[in-house]
């Protein structure tokens, strides 16, 4: 039998654990909604993105691909990972280093089409600048086949 004592430190033992775990729960759930996953053109042509979800996803910019929306910010592209292409729209300014063949990462979220709607649009300064994911994933695309 546990005295007074015994069961007040049980008690307060018992509470700490579960706090704490209620704690890391909640961290852990909070890292995962922010977590950006990376995914290339083909991936995502393969439907192994989630949709309505936040990703990033790099490619070269298709040259031919750009078109301008009117005379606001809204912007379409294609990116390809020298395999398949997927449209972007990117409503926003546009890196002053942004052009066709340029390598560059778009983070957003795919819609039901499977086009990727931008919030974030990067791109080095480098001509021979390649995200190195993309680089990466390019170099075992083509490796595979």
């Amino acid at each position: 039998m546990m005295n007074a004592k015994q069961k007040k430190r049980c008690y307060i033992t018992v509470g700490i654990i579960l706090a704490s775990a209620a704690v890391v729960a909640l961290v852990l759930l909070a890292l995962n909604e922010n977590i950006h996953l990376y995914y290339t053109p083909t991936e995502i042509a393969q439907e192994q993105a989630p949709v309505n979800r936040p990703i990033r996803m790099g490619g070269i910019v298709v040259p031919g691909s750009v078109q301008r929306q009117g005379e606001g910010l809204l912007v379409a592209f294609d990116l390809t990972d020298g395999l398949n292409e997927i449209t972007v729209s990117y409503d926003g300014i546009l890196p002053d280093l942004f052009r066709e063949g340029q390598g560059i990462v778009a983070t957003g979220q795919l819609d039901n089409n499977y086009k990727l709607v931008a919030s974030q649009v990067l791109a080095k300064h480098d001509e021979s600048y390649m995200p190195k994911e993309v680089e990466q994933s390019m170099r075992a695309q083509y490796n595979d086949s």
